[in-house]
């Protein structure tokens, strides 16, 4: 398949895979909802440089080797299991101790360098120890790469051309969940929106331990 004829379909294919609900889509939500857009943008790059680490990984033919591996496979889910769920526990403590009652919206922390790369970290590791990532990214590119061309040039343009879609997408939800950054900061809805998140995370986790390729 020609690369330029098939990149209306990899670009439709690209928004409709990334507006699916999980583990990022989840992550930024909380992320913008508690500390706003700027608090959300180091989550946003986090996760696409792990994106773009599996694109590479894919061009390279590592990603193969993890999805072939039932050992490696195996460890990697483990992981990512358990990133999903120490997360999940993370927002449900939050949740408990910020239960108490209180209408008056909290401030937004600001965004110092410990909690930019706190955040920047959270995404890289959410996004690398996630195994679906792998499979996808092995069954997703091969069909918008010839086979006779530069397979490892071809897949790191498309996925910079993915991360690029991504980001302007997922920014554009942080900005928009952001807007109301304030009611969400209120302590109570506060408290359920870390419970609720707490819940999402902890099944996509549970989701993840159990799942088979």
């Amino acid at each position: 398949m020609d690369v330029l004829s098939s990149l209306p379909a990899f670009v439709l294919a690209v928004l409709l895979i990334s507006a699916s609900p999980g583990p990022a889509m989840a992550l930024i939500f909380r992320r913008a909802a508690l500390r706003g857009l700027r608090g959300a943008v180091p989550t946003v790059l986090g996760l696409e440089v792990g994106l773009y680490a599996w694109a590479l990984f894919a061009g390279a033919g590592f990603a193969a080797l993890v999805a072939a591996s039932e050992v490696a496979y195996l460890v990697l889910r483990v992981v990512g299991a358990a990133v999903l769920l120490f997360l999940g526990i993370k927002a449900f403590r939050a949740a408990w101790r910020g239960g108490g009652g209180g209408e008056a919206p909290e401030v937004a922390p600001p965004a110092g360098r410990r909690h930019w790369w706190g955040a920047f970290g959270e995404g890289v590791l959410v996004q690398l120890a996630n195994p679906k990532a792998a499979v996808f990214m092995i069954a997703f590119y091969p069909q918008f790469v010839p086979a006779d061309g530069p397979v490892f040039a071809t897949t790191a343009v498309l996925g910079l051309l993915q991360i690029t879609l991504e980001t302007g997408l997922y920014l554009a939800l942080a900005a928009g969940v952001a807007r109301a950054g304030a009611w969400f900061r209120r302590p109570r809805i506060r408290a359920r929106l870390e419970a609720v998140s707490g819940s999402v995370l902890v099944a996509l986790g549970l989701r993840v331990a159990v799942s088979s390729r």
